[in-house]
């Protein structure tokens, strides 16, 4: 059973304690932009976010860009954003 979805009214105010967070209500997803110094750091973060993403079984979409990897957090098998988004931008935004 997939987990529970959270109303959008919701996810807009808990996607304000996240700092550099976004809600895409089109996507039904939280998002946020990284940048770093260069290609390689950048996909040394997309590694770390995979380990991350492997251990909690949440797999965001990663979109890699040079210096910029763009993560979006949706639970799609609930059809939006659940608890299990915010667990995982937590844990992104504590390296």
């Amino acid at each position: 059973m997939p987990p529970a979805l959270i109303k959008a009214e919701r996810v807009q105010q808990k996607v304000k304690r996240l700092r550099g967070w976004d809600y895409v209500p089109k996507a039904k997803a939280i998002t946020r932009t990284y940048t770093f110094p260069t290609f390689m750091a950048s996909i040394r973060f997309v590694d770390w976010v995979a380990e991350l993403a492997e251990a909690a079984n949440h797999h965001p979409d990663l979109d890699i860009r040079y210096n910029q990897v763009t993560v979006t957090l949706s639970t799609h098998d609930a059809g939006g954003v659940t608890d299990n988004d915010f667990d995982l931008a937590k844990a992104i935004d504590h390296r």
